[in-house]
């Protein structure tokens, strides 16, 4: 199953409202929102539980605090969490508010992120 496509369009109109110059970059069985070539955030699909997740990327300062607020989970494809980055389940950001304070923390931590390593072509 691919990623809610209802989602994707509220996270768009957040970015838009922030004035956020952004792109989407399909990726990890979802989608991914690039701020300033540097994932952001994006919603990926979990195929066990068979529901969207918001993919947030909002620092390990910050991701400490976050894990305690409703259906904050840490990011893990592999058996290890990644660090900086958590899962928020539909419960944590069904209402409008939510969505916007994850986004929100998410474009706050931006400008600090690193933007992965561009890989070069072979040939």
């Amino acid at each position: 199953m691919a990623y809610d496509e209802f989602l994707a369009e509220r996270i768009r109109r957040i970015f838009q409202k922030e004035k956020s110059n952004f792109y989407e970059k399909k990726m990890f069985s979802g989608l991914c929102f690039m701020v300033e070539d540097k994932m952001c955030c994006g919603i990926h699909y979990d195929k066990k539980k068979e529901t969207d997740l918001l993919m947030a990327r909002i620092g390990e300062e910050v991701s400490e605090e976050a894990l305690k607020q409703e259906g904050c989970h840490p990011m893990d494809f592999t058996g290890r969490p990644m660090r900086g980055y958590v899962f928020v389940t539909p419960e944590g950001f069904d209402s409008d508010t939510d969505l916007e304070k994850w986004i929100r923390m998410c474009l706050d931590f931006n400008p600090m992120a690193k933007a992965s390593k561009k890989r070069r072509k072979k040939g």
